[in-house]
């Protein structure tokens, strides 16, 4: 089994962390483990949208459809885009590696960062 790559590119753009995954992680875990700023306070609920990320528009068509649930609660984030997904719902794959996602600036943790 690979390692499977992640970017996270910052709210304002200027900084990326490269963060190494293993197929099967969801996106949501591998961001916390690298401190990027998604809460996830739904505790795998899907009763929030605090682990939303922007994807890239190359990246976005790998992944599978949304469901209904998701886009129910993606109608709720601030700053959701087109290409919009929540980090919970996305479990990495061989055919995700080198996935890039954006940190929406409207994004916070519970330290506020």
């Amino acid at each position: 089994m690979s390692d499977i790559k992640v970017n996270f590119i910052s709210a304002d753009g200027k900084h990326v962390v490269t963060a190494t995954a293993s197929e099967g992680d969801d996106l949501l875990t591998i961001a916390q483990i690298n401190d990027q700023p998604l809460e996830g306070t739904c505790e795998g609920q899907m009763a929030c949208s605090t682990c939303h990320v922007i994807v890239s528009a190359e990246d976005f068509e790998k992944l599978p459809q949304a469901t209904e649930m998701e886009e129910d609660m993606l109608d709720l984030a601030a700053g959701a885009r087109r290409t919009s997904r929540l980090a919970c719902q996305i479990i990495l794959t061989p055919e995700l590696d080198g996935l890039t996602v954006r940190i929406p600036s409207e994004s916070h943790n519970m330290q506020g960062i």
